[in-house]
Order: C-alpha cells, then structure tokens, then sequence
C-alpha cells in the first residue's frame, strides 16, 4: 500500500515558532508494527526543539532538546497528546 497522508497541520504560534503534525497510514512493518509513519515536530528559532518520529529503520522515537530517547507508540491520540505536553512543558520551561 501507498502511504496514505491522514493528517497535516501547520501552525505557528504567537512567537512566529512552528508546529507540524503529520501522519500517514502505511503497510505494517518491522520498524512500523503498527502500520504509522509520522512526524510531530515543534521548531523554535530555526531548530527542532520537540519532535516525535518514526524514521526509516529508527523505530518510535522522541527528541526533547538535544536529548533522543525510544517512544512507546500506544495510538495516535496518545501520540498527539505526549507531543503537546512536550510542547507546552517546553514552553514553561523557557520562561
């Protein structure tokens, strides 16, 4: 199966920052078991601050800073709620 595009959102926040949402349904395999590619990014200042992934041969992934760690990808509610925590934690922290 072709990937499938189920969703893209871009917005910008009232510091001009960016937040990218994208999701595609694809066929399942080793590295997308649940048969998800996406891509959930926040960029601040021309850099990738927040961003979760599941590049090819990387498995679920989360960036946070210049920190990488695993994800555990539970459905893509769950997805989409850890990243705006991510977010907003991210934003509090700037302060």
């Amino acid at each position: 199966m072709k990937a499938k595009l189920i969703r893209h959102n871009k917005v910008y926040d009232e510091d001009g920052n960016i937040i990218e949402v994208k999701m595609w349904r694809v066929d399942p395999s080793s590295d997308k078991f649940h048969g998800y590619k996406y891509s959930l990014v926040y960029i601040v200042g021309g850099e990738r601050v927040i961003g979760y992934d599941n590049g090819e041969g990387r498995g679920d992934h989360r960036h946070y800073s210049n920190r990488m760690e695993p994800y555990k990808f539970r459905g893509l509610k769950k997805l989409t709620e850890d990243f705006y925590r991510d977010v907003e934690r991210y934003r509090e922290e700037s302060l």
